[in-house]
């Protein structure tokens, strides 16, 4: 430390000549002119000294590595790069393919039987048979049923006149009761 000081006040007191050229602010910000070069508008080199006098040999045939080292570092680099090529190549993985039926009505252990037919049937002509038909006694909303093979067929009940009811009284039942039998 003490070698410093002395450095410092030796150079204020050889710099204290050209510390009056100049505001003190500007010879703090870009220090003194015409200290290191007389040509003041001489452009800075981009290599130090010691970059311009020590460089490594070029492609002269002088390993800078041994060949043991060379071989390790290439063949870790040739193991990292492949592990980072698969992580990023990575295959997605094959998706499971599962339809509906297969998830949720083959368990196993059932076995599908078909019902043997009792009569036969005529499609052209008989009602089909859905949810709705066999459950048309639960549905709101529905007219009176006047027979059971055509539940929802219109059914002018509610808006006939009682005058014109009455006189079909005779022929068939107004509101038949669930428990009636169609």
């Amino acid at each position: 430390m003490l070698h410093f000081s002395l450095f410092f006040h030796a150079f204020q007191r050889a710099t204290a000549l050209l510390d009056g050229t100049g505001p003190r602010s500007c010879v703090h910000k870009y220090g003194h002119t015409g200290i290191l070069t007389m040509d003041v508008a001489a452009k800075v080199q981009g290599i130090s000294t010691f970059k311009a006098t020590f460089n490594s040999p070029k492609s002269l045939g002088v390993r800078q590595k041994g060949s043991r080292a060379e071989l390790l570092e290439n063949d870790l680099i040739k193991r990292i790069s492949n592990q980072i090529h698969a992580e990023m190549n990575a295959e997605p993985p094959a998706p499971e393919l599962c339809s509906v039926t297969k998830a949720d009505y083959k368990a196993e252990g059932f076995k599908s039987v078909h019902a043997l037919l009792t009569t036969d049937h005529e499609y052209t002509a008989e009602q089909a048979i859905t949810f709705w038909s066999d459950n048309y006694q639960k549905i709101q909303g529905v007219t009176a049923v006047k027979t059971k093979d055509h539940p929802f067929k219109r059914n002018a009940t509610f808006s006939t006149p009682i005058g014109e009811q009455l006189d079909q009284l005779d022929d068939t039942v107004l509101y038949p009761s669930e428990n009636d039998a169609l």
